[in-house]
């Protein structure tokens, strides 16, 4: 990926606003035209959904969908000590990461809190792009440019200079050949390179964030519209939608995939969230957090917190961020996100529930919705995985 272009032809709609107005994407006008039905999130003006969310989440299921992601947080990060500066500021090992590769990774405050879960790129030998939650890009910003004293890097806020779209789906990579000459086939998962799509350049990602085969464009705000269209044109014949962002919750919680605010925040660290793995203590030199993140891993072992299970109703209730999970008349637990899952046809959740009842078919589970105990069975995570 060493020509990886730099997308900064034009300057983005989505700048922040003086006035505290919500952010816009580059294509508000264009989902306002299709009908969206649009809503804040984490300060930006964005599609919530177009028609139907279960049809929406169906079509990525089994087809494709179209997502405007302009709201996530590009930051970019050089110099001859840019991965020097990652590795102190990141849990991760992210000398590991190959050019053209990426890492899903996690930012911690010194008790070793999660400030977020990031994907890093490694773009070129020594650029990297660290893509933030929305509503964390400028915490995570302002950190790694704190943590970058002393360290021969650059830290650059690149959220102006990018907007996102995604095209999630089985028949996502079909619908991108068509309007790319890139070599999608031997693009990986957690991969990217720069490319061609619909005449504009872009970097093209194999990520997600739905549980299926899909990618991710980063391109110039002002070439957004014409990559919408072009892919629109593209997938008509193969089921392709535009979709909302409500439906992205309900597949990335179908797939088991954390949420920042849910089950992810600064009162837990990655290894109470389950995800110990992403923290490398074996990578060279000291980073932050690493201390308390080391007490916390050998507390995960001697004596475990409540861990992260899944919920499949027995009934239609469905359960909400906050609603307890109770077991022999006493609080064992609470969701963290819950919905309608339109895949199982029940409703779901993600939730932390005490060790001696996170096991799979756990017997006399449930959770408390407005004041009735609705059962639930307990399940490993996640829900649903896609067929290779």
């Amino acid at each position: 990926m060493s020509s990886t272009p730099r997308l900064t032809a034009l300057p983005s709609p989505a700048a922040t606003l003086s006035d505290g107005a919500a952010h816009q994407s580059p294509i508000q006008a264009l989902h306002r035209s299709l009908g969206a039905t649009m809503t804040d999130f984490a300060g930006w003006d964005m599609p919530l959904r177009y028609a139907s969310e279960r049809d929406e989440h169906n079509a990525v299921r089994a087809k494709a969908g179209l997502f405007d992601l302009s709201h996530m947080g590009e930051i970019t990060v050089t110099g001859p000590q840019a991965v020097d500066l990652l590795n102190y500021a990141l849990v991760g090992n992210i000398g590991t990461v190959s050019t053209g590769r990426a890492r899903y990774t996690m930012i911690c405050a010194e008790d070793g809190g999660i400030l977020d879960d990031l994907i890093v790129y490694r773009l070129q030998d020594a650029e990297y792009m660290v893509v933030a939650n929305a509503g964390n890009a400028q915490l995570v910003l302002d950190t790694l440019t704190g943590r970058a004293a002393g360290f021969d890097a650059e830290v650059r806020d690149d959220r102006d200079a990018y907007a996102l779209l995604a095209v999630q789906g089985p028949e996502s990579p079909a619908i991108l050949a068509a309007v790319t000459d890139a070599d999608l086939d031997g693009l990986k998962y957690y991969a990217g390179l720069p490319g061609t799509v619909a005449g504009v350049p872009a970097l093209i990602a194999r990520t997600g964030y739905t549980g299926e085969d899909g990618f991710e464009l980063f391109v110039a705000p002002g070439h957004a519209e014409r990559l919408w269209q072009a892919l629109t044109d593209a997938g008509a014949a193969h089921g392709l939608i535009p979709c909302g962002l409500s439906c992205r919750d309900t597949l990335r919680l179908e797939a088991g995939m954390p949420l920042y605010g849910h089950e992810l925040t600064t009162s837990l660290t990655p290894f109470d969230a389950g995800l110990g793995r992403v923290v490398k203590f074996e990578k060279d030199g000291d980073f932050v957090g690493r201390k308390a993140l080391e007490a916390a891993a050998e507390r995960a072992e001697t004596a475990p917190p409540r861990k992260l299970v899944g919920l499949v109703a027995e009934g239609r209730r469905v359960p909400r961020a906050g609603f307890p999970v109770v077991a022999d008349g006493r609080v064992i637990g609470e969701v963290t996100s819950g919905a309608p899952s339109p895949t199982l046809g029940k409703p779901i959740a993600m939730a932390y529930v005490d060790a001696a009842h996170a096991e799979p078919g756990t017997a006399g589970v449930a959770v408390e919705i407005r004041g009735s105990h609705e059962p639930y069975e307990v399940v490993a995570l996640p829900f649903y995985k896609r067929k290779k």
